[in-house]
């Protein structure tokens, strides 16, 4: 059996700074562990997905992580995998149980089908795995290998935990209350929906030169591409509602630069249970903004249900410091203008788009993440 401390030594000596996942009774001692840790820097996630995305982000701002969560959960991090981690060539050290594995002891019935395809899920993906050996002398030349891949082929590399693997941590801790301050801008008698493409000549002319700009999946990130293509921006493909998360994981590995995220209501409903995570850690140096056109633009215009919802009280229910609605470009300037030195969330009403003839852009999703370390790199905050 491995002893939870001794896992986190290697873990740290073949890179890894950063943690984030969903429990797993078959690894409990190992995540109690690395919460206890302050060192380890543990962020417990909505869901494996979200996971998957804040552990990206980590590792495109310099921070490479390891997500942690049951395979039962696998199926919540498939798109992920698929389009942002593969489509980005971002890399990830995967710890994933093995819940229902045949031939071991019998497990409750949920975990029947996934245990038996919990391997060839990891291998349809393109992700290589290995079981996590009980034997601590394996542990480092395990984890060589997994660096080796990611550092090479710059995709996840899987361990997958069988029962008994690890053996007693540390006891375990209660997360510190964090209640919400539910500071609100009072909401407008009349919502004016703005033009889409000044919102984002808007936001692109407010943020500064050290800023980082994230966009949603669809017509978001094509506009901001359209307004005009920059190092520091990173358009999303593909892994809808995976965005915030993403600037999640950045703006954590990059404290002393501010992360701008350009969320869509669509893609923010998918995902909404990142809204408390993002709530509940409050990295002071992210901007969340999120473009409410009530609709799917990019497939044809279909409704959704964000009219009926106020998100900007829901973001301040989830612990957001700040919430703010705009109702003018005026307005959205100087939101972005002037940093808060909290999270923030702004929620900016658009008109669905007109111009539905926007350039697709040029550089790889792979190039365009390539580029964005780069700079972040040559341009210190």
């Amino acid at each position: 059996m491995i002893d939870p401390l001794s896992f986190l030594s290697e873990t740290r000596r073949s890179g890894i700074d950063l943690f984030s996942g969903v429990p797993c009774s078959l690894f409990t001692s190992l995540i109690d562990t690395v919460i206890a840790q302050p060192a380890a820097n543990y962020i417990g996630a909505a869901n494996e997905g979200d996971a998957l995305a804040i552990a990206c982000g980590a590792e495109l701002g310099g921070q490479r992580a390891a997500v942690l969560f049951q395979n039962s959960g696998l199926g919540n991090a498939v798109n992920p995998f698929t389009s942002l981690a593969e489509t980005f060539r971002i890399p990830a050290l995967i710890i994933c149980s093995w819940r229902g594995q045949p031939g071991a002891a019998p497990d409750e019935p949920q975990h029947d089908r996934m245990g038996k395809i919990t391997p060839a899920l990891f291998e349809l993906m393109g992700i290589p795995w290995e079981l996590l050996p009980t034997d601590e002398a394996a542990i480092a030349a395990t984890l060589e290998r997994a660096k080796s891949h990611m550092d090479s082929k710059h995709t996840p590399y899987a361990l997958v935990v069988r029962r008994g693997s690890f053996t007693k941590g540390a006891p375990r801790t209660t997360a510190p209350r964090k209640p919400p301050s539910l500071r609100l801008d009072p909401p407008a008698e009349h919502s004016i929906a703005l033009d889409p493409d000044l919102v984002l000549q808007t936001i692109a002319q407010g943020a500064s030169a050290t800023d980082v700009l994230l966009t949603t999946t669809g017509f978001t990130g094509r506009a901001l591409y359209a307004v005009g293509d920059r190092p520091n921006q990173l358009y999303m493909v593909g892994s809808m509602g995976c965005v915030s998360s993403l600037g999640l994981g950045l703006a954590r590995a990059q404290p002393n630069r501010r992360i701008i995220v350009l969320d869509g209501d669509g893609a923010l409903l998918i995902r909404m249970g990142a809204l408390a995570t993002l709530g509940y850690e409050r990295p002071p140096n992210l901007l969340h903004i999120l473009l409410d056109n009530g609709v799917h633009d990019s497939t044809g215009s279909q409704a959704t249900v964000a009219p009926s919802l106020d998100t900007a009280s829901i973001a301040a229910a989830c612990g957001y410091p700040c919430a703010r609605r705009v109702e003018s470009l005026k307005d959205l300037s100087a939101s972005v203008g002037v940093p808060t030195g909290e999270l923030t969330f702004v929620h900016v009403p658009t008109q669905s788009r007109t111009n539905r003839k926007l350039p697709r852009p040029t550089i790889t999703p792979a190039e365009v993440a390539q580029r964005l370390r780069e700079w972040i790199r040559d341009h210190p905050a």
